[in-house]
């Protein structure tokens, strides 16, 4: 099983970028199968998620988020993980979002690696 507790994801998505192309960063925690996150940068000034997590590292979560021009977004999304050649997790995105076009779409975002620091 894939524990989130500690890890780091970036956004690749450029709806979430800012003009230098980076997107928010958010970290994560968990307890069991409990999982929230707090993120925030590029195009969002601060959001949140909470979900759960099953044994095979699939998450299933609802989140919202305050964009820099004041728009506030919320909805679900059901990420599965892929597990990267360097031990770093990909997160594919499926999301629906709480709107009257009852938008939808993938997005990604990846763990950021640690730096070495020895």
């Amino acid at each position: 099983m894939i524990n989130y507790d500690g890890r780091t994801f970036r956004s690749a998505d450029p709806e979430t970028a800012n003009g230098a192309g980076l997107g928010p960063i958010g970290h994560y925690h968990q307890n069991g199968e409990r999982v929230w996150a707090e993120f925030a940068g590029g195009a969002v000034a601060k959001g949140a998620l909470v979900g759960t997590c099953t044994p095979d590292g699939s998450l299933t979560l609802a989140y919202c988020q305050l964009l820099q021009d004041g728009q506030v977004v919320a909805g679900r999304c059901t990420s599965t993980p892929q597990v990267l050649n360097d031990g770093r997790i990909r997160l594919r995105e499926q999301w629906w979002r709480f709107d009257h076009a009852c938008s939808c779409g993938v997005s990604y975002i990846e763990e950021v690696a640690l730096k070495d620091d020895g």
